[in-house]
This record gives C-alpha cells, sequence and structure tokens, in this order.
C-alpha cells in the first residue's frame, strides 16, 4: 500500500456516509485548498490540528464551505475557522477516537502545503 492509499484509508473512517465514489474528490478537494492556503500547521492538542491559512476572502470560503460538506458526512469533526487581525486559520479537532483520522488530515495538509 502506497503511503497515499494509507493516508486516504486513515482519511475515511467506517464513520464516514459520503458514498465512496465521491470520497477522492473530497480528499482532492482539501489538497488543493491545502496547497492554495495554509502556510502553517500545528497540532495543539491530540485532538486538535491548527491551520494557519493565507488571509483572503477566497480561501475563508472555501474553507467554510469544505468545513460544512465534510461536516455533513463525517459529524465527529468540528471545524472553527477564526477571521481576526488580518489572519486566517481552520481549526479541526475531533473526539479521541478519531485522532487517527486527524493525524491522516495533518499528514496531507504538511505534504500538500510543504510546510
Amino acid at each position: 500500500m502506497t503511503q497515499d492509499r494509507a493516508l486516504d484509508v486513515g482519511w475515511a473512517p467506517s464513520a464516514c456516509t459520503l458514498p465512496t465514489a465521491e470520497q477522492p474528490l473530497r480528499v482532492a478537494e482539501f489538497d488543493a485548498l491545502f496547497a492554495d492556503a495554509v502556510q502553517a500547521v500545528q497540532r495543539p492538542e491530540p485532538t486538535r490540528l491548527r491551520l494557519e491559512l493565507v488571509f483572503s476572502p477566497d480561501h475563508a470560503a472555501r474553507a467554510a464551505q469544505l468545513a460544512a460538506r465534510e461536516n455533513g458526512c463525517c459529524s465527529f469533526f468540528t471545524f472553527t475557522l477564526t477571521i481576526a487581525d488580518g489572519s486566517l486559520a481552520l481549526e479541526v479537532a475531533v473526539p479521541p477516537e478519531h485522532v487517527k483520522v486527524l493525524e491522516a488530515l495533518q499528514a496531507r495538509a504538511g505534504a500538500a502545503a510543504s510546510v
């Protein structure tokens, strides 16, 4: 199994209700946002990931829209989008039983953004 495939498996747990055929498209959407907007990846807690995004209305809108759609199929995620003082951040939190999913998300964000 390739590293990308291993990340994909961790990314879409059995709790995800997104149809299997649509999962690669969603992963690609996250990868595109990460590549375009992520400038720093932080892990302040095992169950929380913070992505510092390049400040722009477009990135804020994309992150909000993607987070809302992802929460519709993976309701265990808690997304918080913060816009303040010319900065933009997307925080992602999960319950302890989904830490592996957060680890996969962190790895994808770091790889796509090369941070």
